[in-house]
């Protein structure tokens, strides 16, 4: 039987879309159209047709958010392959694809960007059972949405001559088309959305990759060789992979092989790539409003509000409403991409709300950046059951441990003892101190550090389970 692997595409800076307190996490790692994240719905969508774990492409600095939300659904322990830094989908795909002939086989391979709604998850399976036999036999199969509007927004294939049962060669692709051509390939009825939905086996893509791109393949290959594993996670060497030129699947080789065949397939796809996307997708109320959150809508209509306080629209159509805990955005629908003009303003005034997030996951758990100001922050801090930070020491500041809920077990110099909740510790400048949780429910307490300098870059490790210097 042919093993199936999924290949989830969390890789890169990720897509912002809007980028500010936990809203500025890359949008695969939101619960942006149900309850699941959208990491967690895209495994979850092809968990019963996978017969091996996933392989995620990520960024370095979302490692600990990726493991965490695969281990909140119970996914099959994934090998997350660290891109230390973007180089597009060519190369990602490729280390994946190395990945998964690691131990020897030879899989197929389902490659799939990990921030796509897909509303008709069995339809999709359906047709990912209809490209296995072309796969195996080296197909490059590629998924292709059967356009609903004249779309400017996305890429397009244009379908051939069939190649057996629903598959047919790719003709061409095309780029992102002007409203005219966009009808145009409406009403000729043989060109699809371009998914970036992908199905092959691995070595036929490293095969075609070699032959296409072989200064892509010979990079990928260095970095991996000579990559780390830490647990779950495989480490690309920097350099090598740095050294890479940076490219997509469809230039490197989508494009040029005449091994290309597209699948067309009608699943209620969308690749949510602005707020005003969000509301085409998400259920609505007579008023034609989505909300998430506390909202109050009075004679509105039309608009999408995702809120984490109250928010209350009077006499308003048609807007994009984002309240977070650090800004609000407030944009006409038609007006929402304009987002990147924002986030171009904060860069160039060295705001760090275009960089930076509020909750920060680390292999132990979060911390969460409540309050700061001059000499002190405030932070809430959540512990996983059984793990503990590292034994450290800072230079500059002091720090005060509230518990709120669970048991803290704190070293402090030469004590070890345990606090319950609404008790407290104070732990001095220079004291080495380690916090762990030893109990079997998350630990979650309030730190207040107070000092002349509360940078992270201010401690000392003396002893780190996880392998930090």
């Amino acid at each position: 039987m042919e093993i199936l692997q999924p290949v989830l595409l969390s890789g890169g800076s990720g897509t912002r879309l809007w980028p500010l307190s936990r809203e500025g996490y890359p949008k695969q790692f939101l619960p942006l159209a149900g309850e699941d994240t959208m990491l967690q719905a895209t495994w979850l969508r092809v968990a019963a047709i996978a017969t091996a774990p996933p392989i995620v492409v990520a960024n370095e600095e979302h490692r600990f958010l990726v493991a965490e939300q695969l281990r909140q659904i119970d996914a099959p322990s994934p090998a997350i392959v660290l891109e230390p830094v973007g180089r597009n989908t060519a190369p990602a795909i490729a280390a994946a694809a190395m990945q998964a002939m690691a131990n020897g086989n030879d899989p197929l391979l389902l490659v799939l960007p990990s921030d796509h709604v897909v509303r008709d998850a069995e339809a999709f399976r359906s047709a990912v059972r209809q490209g296995v036999e072309a796969a195996s036999q080296g197909a490059l199969v590629t998924f292709g949405i059967v356009p609903t509007s004249p779309e400017t927004g996305f890429g397009y294939i244009h379908a051939g001559g069939g190649a057996g049962g629903p598959l047919r060669h790719v003709s061409r692709f095309v780029e992102k088309p002007d409203a005219a051509k966009a009808q145009r390939y409406l009403d000729a009825g043989d060109y699809y959305w371009n998914s970036g939905m992908f199905l092959f086996r691995a070595s036929r893509y490293l095969a075609q990759l070699e032959h296409f791109r072989p200064d892509i393949t010979a990079a990928i290959r260095s970095a991996f060789e000579q990559a780390t594993v830490d647990g779950d996670f495989v480490r690309l060497e920097r350099e090598a992979f740095a050294g890479c030129p940076a490219d997509s699947i469809d230039y490197a080789v989508m494009e040029r092989t005449d091994a290309a065949m597209v699948l067309p397939v009608d699943i209620g796809w969308s690749d949510l790539g602005s707020w005003s996307a969000l509301w085409d997708v998400a259920a609505r109320d007579a008023d034609g409003n989505a909300t998430i959150g506390d909202v109050i809508a009075i004679d509105s209509r039309d608009s999408y509000v995702h809120a984490r306080k109250l928010v209350a629209l009077v006499g308003v159509d048609d807007l994009v409403v984002v309240e977070t805990d650090d800004a609000v955005l407030v944009a006409h629908k038609d007006r929402v991409q304009q987002v990147k003009d924002v986030v171009s303003r904060l860069k160039a005034e060295g705001r760090s709300q275009a960089a930076l997030h509020r909750e920060v996951h680390r292999p132990w758990g979060s911390y969460d950046s409540v309050d700061a100001g001059a000499r002190f922050q405030v932070k809430r801090i959540k512990v996983k059951p059984g793990a503990r930070l590292s034994l450290q020491s800072h230079t500059r500041r002091a720090e005060h441990w509230i518990v709120v809920s669970g048991t803290a077990r704190v070293t402090r110099d030469d004590e070890v003892f345990d606090l319950l909740p609404d008790q407290s510790t104070y732990i001095p400048v220079g004291a080495k101190h380690r916090l762990e949780n030893p109990g079997t429910g998350m630990l979650e307490l309030i730190e207040v550090q107070s000092g002349d300098y509360l940078g992270e870059d201010d401690i000392v490790r003396y002893d780190d389970i996880y392998g930090r210097a």
